[in-house]
C-alpha cells in the first residue's frame, strides 16, 4: 500500500469539499452579480459608490492570482458594504432646555421676595445696633450674604430672555384657559341646546301619541255606538215584524172564524151575538194594542235613523274639513315656496333687514295697520273709466332690470 492510495480517501474528501464550497461560491456569485447588474440598470444618476463597489462584482473571476484569495476578498467587500448598509445614523440627544419653567420661575421669585424680607429685617437691626460692634459686624456679614443671594436671584430672574420665555408660556396658558373655558361654555350650551331640542322632540311625541290616542278612542266610540245603534234598530226592526206578524195572526184568526161560521150556518148552528161582539171586543183590542206598538217602534227606528244620520254627517264634515285643513296647508306651502323663489328664506329673528320685513308685513298680523294701508291706497283710487288709472295686478310685479352696470353689481348673487 503507497502513500497514494493511503491518500486516496482523503484527497477524494478534500475534492468533494472543494466542489461544494465552488458550487456556494458560484451561487454566490451569481446572485450577487445579478443583484449589481440591476444596480447598473437603474442609471449611473441613481448610483452610489456602494453600488459602484457592487457594480465590480459583475464578472465571475478575475483573470489572474489565486480563485479562493479572490473569492475571500469579495467576500469581504460584499460584507463590509453589507454592514455599511445596515449602519444607522444615530439619535442625536434632544436638547436640554435650560430656561426655567413656570413654577421654578415663581420660586425664584417668592425667594427673592423672601430674601428682600430678610434683607430689611437686618438692615433694620443694623440700624439699631450701631454702637454694638459685634452685633453690627455679625449683623453685617449676614446682610453682605443675603445681598449677594439677592443679587444671584435677580439675575436669573431679571434676564429679558427668561422674562420673554415667561411671558409667552404665560400668554399661550392664558390662551389655552381662554380657550377651555370657551369650549367648556359651548359644551355647556350645546348640552342646554340638546336638552331643549329633546324636550322639543318628547313634547311633540307626547302630543302626537295624545292626538292618536284620542282619535283612536274616538273611533272606537264611534264604532260602539254605531254597534248600539245598529243593535237597538235590528231590535226594533224585530219587534215591528213580530207585531206585522201578530195582526197576520189576528187577520187569520177572523178569516177562520168566519168560515167556521159559514160552515156551522149551513148546518144550522147559529152562535150567540154575544159570542161574535166579544171575539170583536178582543180582535180590536188586541189590534189597537198592536197598532200602538207598532208606533211606537216606528218612533224609535226614525229616532235611531236620525241619529245615526247625524254621525254620518258629522263623519262627513270631519273628512270635509280635514281634506279643507289639508288644502290650507298645501296652499300655504306653496305660497311660502313662491315666497321663498321671490323674496329668499325667512330671516332669523336677530337679522338686520327684520325690522323692515315686520313693517312690510305688518297689515297681516294688525287690524289697525291693515286699515292704515287700505286708507292710503283708497287715496289712490280712480273711476273705472280715468285715462291714467289701472288695476291691480293679480300676480307677483318682478322688478326692472338693472339700468346699467354699476346697479348690477349690487344685486345679491
Amino acid at each position: 500500500m503507497g502513500v497514494s492510495d493511503v491518500k486516496g480517501p482523503f484527497d477524494q474528501n478534500l475534492m468533494l469539499s472543494s466542489s461544494r464550497r465552488q458550487s456556494y461560491q458560484s451561487r454566490f456569485l451569481s446572485r450577487h452579480s445579478t443583484d449589481s447588474c440591476h444596480q447598473n440598470f437603474l442609471g449611473d444618476s441613481a448610483r452610489s459608490p456602494r453600488d459602484v463597489t457592487d457594480q465590480q462584482y459583475c464578472h465571475p473571476l478575475d483573470k489572474g492570482g489565486d480563485a479562493d484569495l479572490v473569492q475571500r476578498r469579495r467576500d469581504e467587500e460584499w460584507l463590509k458594504t453589507f454592514l455599511f448598509r445596515r449602519k444607522r445614523s444615530p439619535v442625536l440627544p434632544k436638547p436640554i432646555d435650560s430656561r426655567p419653567s413656570i413654577s421654578q420661575f415663581r420660586e425664584k421669585l417668592y425667594s427673592a421676595v423672601k430674601l428682600v424680607a430678610e434683607l430689611s429685617a437686618t438692615c433694620e437691626t443694623l440700624k439699631h445696633n450701631l454702637e454694638n460692634e459685634t452685633v453690627w459686624t455679625e449683623t453685617y456679614s449676614k446682610a453682605v450674604t443675603l445681598k449677594s443671594g439677592l443679587q444671584d436671584k435677580l439675575n436669573s430672574v431679571c434676564d429679558p430672555l427668561v422674562i420673554n420665555t415667561i411671558s409667552k408660556k404665560l400668554v399661550k396658558i392664558r390662551k389655552k384657559r381662554i380657550q377651555g373655558h370657551r369650549r367648556k361654555l359651548e359644551r355647556i350650551e350645546e348640552k342646554h341646546r340638546e336638552e331643549a331640542r329633546s324636550a322639543e322632540r318628547e313634547a311633540a311625541i307626547d302630543k302626537w301619541r295624545t292626538r292618536c290616542i284620542l282619535v283612536v278612542e274616538e273611533k272606537k266610540r264611534e264604532q260602539e255606538l254605531k254597534l248600539a245603534a245598529d243593535a237597538v234598530l235590528s231590535e226594533v226592526r224585530r219587534k215591528q215584524a213580530d207585531a206585522k206578524r201578530m195582526l197576520d195572526i189576528l187577520k187569520s184568526l177572523e178569516k177562520l172564524r168566519k168560515l167556521r161560521k159559514e160552515a156551522a150556518s149551513r148546518k144550522g148552528i147559529f152562535p150567540e151575538k154575544e159570542c161574535d161582539e166579544s171575539f170583536e171586543e178582543h180582535v180590536g183590542r188586541l189590534r189597537d194594542l198592536i197598532r200602538k206598538r207598532t208606533a211606537v217602534y216606528g218612533a224609535e227606528e226614525r229616532a235611531l235613523r236620525v241619529m245615526l244620520e247625524g254621525e254620518q254627517e258629522e263623519n262627513r264634515k270631519r273628512e270635509l274639513e280635514k281634506r279643507q285643513k289639508k288644502e290650507r296647508e298645501r296652499l300655504q306651502q306653496k305660497r311660502q315656496e313662491l315666497e321663498m323663489a321671490l323674496f329668499g328664506a325667512e330671516l332669523p329673528p336677530d337679522h338686520p333687514l327684520q325690522p323692515f320685513h315686520d313693517y312690510y308685513t305688518q297689515a297681516e298680523h294688525s287690524l289697525p295697520a291693515l286699515i292704515q294701508i287700505r286708507k292710503e291706497w283708497d287715496l289712490y283710487l280712480v273711476p273705472f273709466d280715468h285715462p291714467d288709472g289701472s288695476s291691480v295686478p293679480h300676480t307677483w310685479v318682478f322688478p326692472d332690470p338693472p339700468a346699467d352696470e354699476i346697479w348690477a353689481t349690487a344685486l345679491d348673487k
